[in-house]
């Protein structure tokens, strides 16, 4: 899977979960999952399965599409998030 989708979820739900105001522990607690596992998914180095993923949605009280349109909302690593602005710019021109 791609490393960054990867880091892309994990900012995601690190960020969902600190709205909820949860530690990792409890999140874990509420999810059925290690506070180690989850501490995988947040930076990115787990690649969670389906089922992981829906249990996670649904204890942030949200669908797997809502989530996944959230992760969607996350900048991408390396880009600013003016960036696509940036590119649709029209060159100047020389005098």
């Amino acid at each position: 899977m791609n490393s960054q989708l990867l880091e892309q979820f994990g900012t995601c739900i690190r960020s969902l979960r600190l709205q909820k105001g949860l530690s990792q522990v409890e999140f874990g607690e509420r999810c059925g999952f290690y506070q180690t596992y989850l501490s995988r998914i947040e930076n990115g180095r787990a690649n969670p399965t389906l089922n992981a993923i829906e249990v996670i949605a649904n204890t942030l009280g949200l669908t797997v599409f809502d989530l996944f349109d959230k992760v969607k909302e996350i900048p991408r690593r390396g880009k600013s998030p003016d960036a696509t602005a940036k590119r649709t710019k029209k060159p100047m021109k020389k005098r």
